[in-house]
């Protein structure tokens, strides 16, 4: 099929499709990410996992790419595709039903985590939700998904009990731990190359309904640095299961580089307090931290990151605390953010604690380092027709901070050194250079993985965020 046609039908289905002459299209096309939106020829809005079938059937006929949107919340353009289909679990398949006998949520393939935080907490449950509220569910937490809980539960993944899964051939499975268990292993950390995942089933666990958390802002300048990264690492050592933080090098409104310390305690104001006591000693100019209901933690970080506007990051690993790197990267950003269309701009340092690393490779499709935490550069612009090389400025600067950062990192291999793959910039490359970076991302389970795409999806259906290429043979 050539061009685009005023209506389409397609047999069998009950949802939304959207062609660009349909009035809603450039809605239907858009993501968190200005940047990350392609001109697909059809968005399909299913229903169900039959309307996901109908949609694959379509698009397989006509010859079509396919890419699966749930929150839309990728910065690289994952969840959209330039001239293809898009199926959009997003409008109808969003909902979240807590069982609070069982401690389960069931959660839609296109829900996002503010659904879940706010329907768990009303039963005094909750479950490892991300940082930031608008995330879609799906790619995060088949990403691998860190949260402030993460310190206690480990990753999302790791709180996945179960999931119903639209295969390539139109076959849907339920996937746990004794039904169609190799799947189960695979859509914990290998994303999407699978198939679409229309309901996860999440484990919730009691939680109490405040929290100590909130902002506390320091200058940045090189004794304040040395103070926060000696406290830090002192913190570091004795992190217990109830605490986690994260740290965001940025700049203030004035132009003036600061650090914003996030701490968490899953506890009282008084606890928090004394167990981040060090880091408030160094000597904050602001410090609005308090105790908070549960369900607005993940709303600190959304400032920074709102729809709609150009956005780019990249992640990379650290095993500890560099005071002079840190400080070279964070003037460079000022700079840059001060000499440039960068409308917000951060590093961020994100420490959640050693239960996040207990796992065994065999475990989960995700590749865990024991002793390394996450850093995100997030630089983010205001997008328009003026501003579409911004992307690749961001990419450039954002290439030259993490190398800053990583230059004292000692002793990380170079698979540690990759970082967490849901902030990795270059996960949807699909060409020959993209497998061999899939080959890296997911280690020594790269052949299980090969095994398993070959067995579910052979075609390459699914290709959208680190490409699995399956083996050879028959």
């Amino acid at each position: 099929m050539s061009g685009f046609q005023t209506t389409i039908t397609i047999p069998n289905f009950k949802g939304d499709v959207i062609t660009s002459v349909h009035p809603e299209y450039p809605k239907a096309i858009s993501r968190w990410a200005a940047n990350a939106a392609r001109k697909a020829k059809v968005v399909t809005f299913v229903q169900d996992a039959q309307d996901v079938i109908q949609a694959l059937q379509y698009a397989k006929v006509n010859g079509f790419p396919i890419a699966v949107r749930g929150g839309g919340h990728n910065p690289y353009g994952a969840s959209s595709v330039e001239g293809g289909l898009v199926i959009d679990l997003s409008r109808h398949m969003n909902k979240v039903r807590v069982d609070p006998a069982k401690k389960l949520a069931y959660v839609g393939g296109g829900a996002v985590w503010e659904t879940v935080d706010k329907e768990s907490i009303k039963h005094g449950l909750a479950t490892v939700a991300g940082t930031v509220n608008h995330t879609g569910v799906g790619g995060l937490a088949l990403g691998g998904g860190y949260g402030w809980l993460s310190s206690t539960h480990g990753l999302v993944i790791d709180n996945i009990v179960q999931a119903t899964l639209v295969t390539a051939s139109g076959s849907v499975l339920t996937v746990n731990n004794a039904e169609n268990a190799d799947l189960y292993f695979a859509i914990r950390g290998g994303g999407g190359n699978f198939g679409v995942v229309t309901e996860f089933v999440l484990q919730l666990h009691p939680q109490r309904t405040t929290v100590y958390a909130g902002p506390i802002v320091y200058s940045a300048s090189q004794l304040v640095m040395e103070d926060l990264a000696r406290a830090t690492e002192e913190w570091r050592q004795k992190t217990a299961e109830k605490e986690c933080m994260m740290q965001l090098a940025t700049v203030a409104p004035d132009g003036k580089p600061i650090i914003v310390v996030f701490p968490f305690y899953n506890g009282t104001e008084a606890a928090g307090r004394d167990s981040f006591k060090k880091l408030l000693d160094v000597g904050p100019i602001s410090d609005t931290s308090k105790e908070t209901p549960y369900e607005e933690i993940n709303t600190f970080l959304n400032p920074m990151v709102t729809p709609g506007k150009g956005g780019y990051m990249k992640g990379v690993a650290i095993r500890h605390l560099h005071t002079p790197s840190m400080l070279k990267a964070h003037e460079r950003l000022v700079e840059v953010m001060n000499n440039s269309p960068f409308k917000i701009g951060g590093i961020l340092y994100e420490f959640f604690g050693k239960k996040a690393k207990k796992a065994t490779p065999e475990e989960t499709a995700f590749r865990r380092e024991r002793a390394v935490d996450n850093m995100l550069i997030l630089l983010t612009w205001d997008h328009d027709d003026s501003t579409a090389n911004m992307e690749e400025d961001a990419r450039r600067v954002a290439a030259e901070l993490g190398a800053m950062v990583m230059q004292n990192q000692l002793g990380l291999t170079p698979v540690e050194a990759l970082g967490y793959g849901n902030y990795d910039p270059d996960a949807v490359d699909i060409d020959p250079k993209g497998a061999d970076k899939a080959r890296m991302m997911f280690g020594s389970n790269y052949p299980r993985l090969q095994e398993l795409k070959r067995r579910y999806d052979p075609d390459g259906v699914f290709n959208q965020w680190f490409p699995i290429t399956p083996a050879s043979g028959v």
